[in-house]
């Protein structure tokens, strides 16, 4: 049987936050939980280290992307064959770490991406899997699916299972782009390395993400300005840097153009996030990364005026995977 581990990231957590770490632990006992707070709270990390759980401050060094490289580090150096990348609010059945490790089998080698069915509880529906394909990959909805393993371009991060041989060979996430798209560049970067990457239909994951409004087909998520740069930004870099593994870096644009549009329908603090998500795509086409107060710290502070709400770490569920997500 393989061994497995699993990254648990943790932002400020709520009481039901860490129900969903006690769910996820009696399922998996090697749990290495990557705080991400800008605090540390000693009584919960004491806690949690009286559980069997090894806890690592990260003080969100890296964003989302910084705590899953933090965490693999501790995984790798122990016998584990499968990392296991899961979020705090995202919601798992008690079979989850059993039918995500029994699907394995099935895929005939040992490196490989493998993702759950993610059911958005918000929109009552599933993400749709891109199936592979040039020019224009298309989205396949799995709602009603219930087995199979199916081949897609892309698996959001929180419930993937990665082997340790395909993240040594593709190496950490990035963290420059801090917490979007992080899932779907690493996915790309599988499929332009030969590595397999699959959602098995049979294991469902509940999650949603962000503050959701939706008015007929459309919907927003109410993210905050600073996030709407990381995802124009980086949505524009990572689909031109794998342009030719994947056709959707022509639409980056267009993308970039409908985030406008639903902010100016949905959102409050319109022009900080429009002006955020215009700043965002230049930097993405001239390949501008790192932080969004480091590149533009008075575009930044304009963006934030209003005051800054905390960085939920939330995994991102970008664009490409979801058809309309931010």
């Amino acid at each position: 049987m393989k061994s497995f581990g699993l990254i648990f990231v943790l932002y400020e957590p709520s009481g039901a936050f860490l129900e969903n770490l006690a769910k996820a632990r009696v399922g998996c006992a090697n749990v290495v939980a990557v705080d991400n707070s800008p605090e540390i709270d000693s009584s919960l990390h004491a806690n949690l280290q009286k559980q069997g759980i090894q806890v690592l401050p990260n003080r969100n060094e890296g964003g989302l992307a910084g705590a899953y490289n933090k965490g693999a580090e501790v995984l790798l150096a122990r016998p584990c064959d499968v990392i296991f990348l899961l979020d705090q609010d995202s919601d798992i059945d008690a079979s989850f770490f059993a039918d995500m490790m029994q699907a394995t089998i099935g895929l005939g080698t040992d490196t490989f991406l493998l993702g759950p069915k993610i059911f958005e509880i918000k929109l009552q529906k599933c993400m749709p899997v891109i199936l592979p394909g040039k020019p224009f990959p298309k989205p396949f909805h799995i709602d009603y699916q219930t087995t199979g393993l199916f081949p897609t371009m892309c698996i959001i991060s929180s419930g993937a299972a990665i082997s340790s041989t395909a993240y040594r060979k593709l190496g950490a996430f990035r963290e420059d782009y801090f917490i979007e798209y992080i899932d779907i560049e690493y996915s790309l970067r599988a499929v332009s390395q030969n590595v397999p990457v699959y959602v098995n239909a049979a294991v469902t994951l509940r999650q949603s993400n962000g503050n959701i409004e939706r008015r007929g087909k459309l919907f927003s998520t109410h993210h905050a300005a600073w996030r709407r740069y990381y995802v124009s930004r980086n949505m524009v870099h990572c689909l031109n840097l794998y342009r030719s593994y994947s056709g959707l870096h022509w639409v980056s644009g267009l993308m970039a153009i409908q985030q406008g549009l639903l902010v100016l329908w949905f959102d409050s603090k319109k022009l900080e996030k429009v002006t955020a998500i215009a700043c965002g795509y230049l930097d993405g086409v001239l390949g501008r990364l790192g932080t969004f107060e480091r590149q533009h710290p008075y575009i930044a502070s304009f963006c934030k005026r209003s005051g800054r709400k905390r960085i939920a770490i939330e995994d991102s569920s970008s664009l490409m995977a979801t058809g309309s997500k931010s």
